[in-house]
């Protein structure tokens, strides 16, 4: 009789751990099409992301959430907010972004950015269930703007046929004298540049 009954504890341990394993969110994010697709208990979802901009990375492989925060300040970038940040990779993170416009394409400097909506979601998701993160595929590369570049270069080269040598966006300065001290006392604001760089 003890022996069926560890029997029977024993499948209930399996298939529970089963179950468990099962439940568990599957995120996967394509670089490629920036989006994310999600296979969890309560649904599948398939949202628009935006990962590493050009200079930047997102990394690829599979990870586990390594920590969730609710709300995280990116003391690397200007105290920007990550609302709902599920970490997977060192500072990496998926998380909202109130750039919403951006998303679809890459713009991030190698986070993964969702809608603050859809990040709610994710983060309750994966904090209820677990979570295992896959990242697949490539960023679009430049042909993507192959046709805005060759438009640019036709202008440039139509601009410099009819004999202006100066780029298309280039206003030369105005120059003017610097008068001394007595200039300096008249307009002690002047600055021989075009711009401040300093700002006020």
């Amino acid at each position: 009789m003890r022996f069926a009954k560890s029997i029977l504890v024993i499948l209930f341990s399996i298939l529970g751990a089963l179950t468990t394993a099962r439940a568990t969110t599957q995120i996967h994010i394509d670089l490629t099409t920036q989006t994310m697709h999600v296979d969890s208990s309560s649904g599948s979802y398939t949202w628009p992301v935006s990962t590493a901009r050009s200079g930047y990375s997102t990394p690829r492989g599979s990870y586990a959430p390594t920590g969730l925060q609710r709300m995280h300040y990116s003391k690397k970038y200007h105290m920007s907010p990550m609302p709902y940040s599920i970490f997977f990779r060192g500072g990496y993170a998926i998380h909202g972004t109130y750039a919403t416009g951006a998303l679809g394409r890459p713009a991030s400097h190698g986070c993964v950015r969702l809608s603050p909506a859809h990040a709610a979601q994710l983060y309750h998701l994966v904090q209820t269930e677990g979570g295992s993160i896959s990242i697949t595929g490539a960023p679009p590369g430049p042909t993507r703007f192959a046709a805005a570049n060759r438009h640019a270069r036709m202008m440039l080269a139509s601009h410099q046929r009819r004999g202006h040598a100066e780029a298309l966006a280039y206003a030369p300065p105005h120059h003017r004298h610097f008068l001394g001290v007595r200039g300096w006392q008249a307009d002690p604001f002047y600055s021989p540049y075009p711009y401040n760089y300093g700002g006020f």
